[in-house]
Formats: structure tokens, C-alpha cells, sequence
């Protein structure tokens, strides 16, 4: 396999990853983005933690899609993120989630 068909490869999947965003965001309520991950869920709790002086962030989701090119199951029941990491969680209220019309 050559670069080139590599990356047209990633191309491919990056596009049907974002139309299957489009496709699901409508579906859920919440986004939550951590470092190393960007998810879509219908309720999110997140707890503060300490341990020996350091503070880290101990966050379940349920009713989650993530946004992952490589995962080929994207809808999980419960995810949970355990990071040391900053986390940010945001209720979108319906009109937010709606998409611009349009062909990608």
C-alpha cells in the first residue's frame, strides 16, 4: 500500500466518520471532550478525585457514540474516562445541535 492510497484511505474514513456525526448528533444531549477523546451522550457525570495531592477527573457517560476513525463500534451503553487531564462537558440545548444543510 502506498502513502498515497494510505491517506486516501484516512481521507475516506475521516468523511464517513463526520457523516455519521451528522447523522447522530441530533440523538444526543451532551458533549463531553477530553484529551483524547470527543464524545456524544445523553447523560454525564463527572467526579473530582484526589489521591496523594493529585486531582483527577473520574467521568461516566451513558448512552454514548465516540468520535473515534479506528473504532469500528462507535455506540457504547457506559464509557468511563478516568484522566489527570482537563474535561469539558456541555448541555446543547436541541437548536445548537442541528447541523447546516448541505453535501459533504
Amino acid at each position: 500500500m502506498s502513502s498515497e492510497d494510505l491517506e486516501r484511505y484516512e481521507n475516506e474514513a475521516e468523511l464517513a466518520l463526520y457523516r455519521e456525526y451528522r447523522d447522530v448528533v441530533g440523538l444526543f444531549s451532551h458533549v463531553v471532550e477530553t484529551e483524547r477523546r470527543f464524545y456524544l451522550c445523553n447523560s454525564v457525570d463527572v467526579k473530582v478525585r484526589s489521591d496523594g495531592g493529585e486531582v483527577f477527573f473520574d467521568v461516566t457517560m451513558h448512552d454514548a457514540w465516540v468520535w473515534d476513525i479506528y473504532r469500528p463500534a462507535r455506540f457504547a451503553k457506559t464509557v468511563r474516562v478516568v484522566t489527570f487531564k482537563d474535561v469539558n462537558v456541555e448541555e446543547l440545548a436541541k437548536s445548537e445541535l442541528e447541523l447546516p444543510k448541505g453535501e459533504f
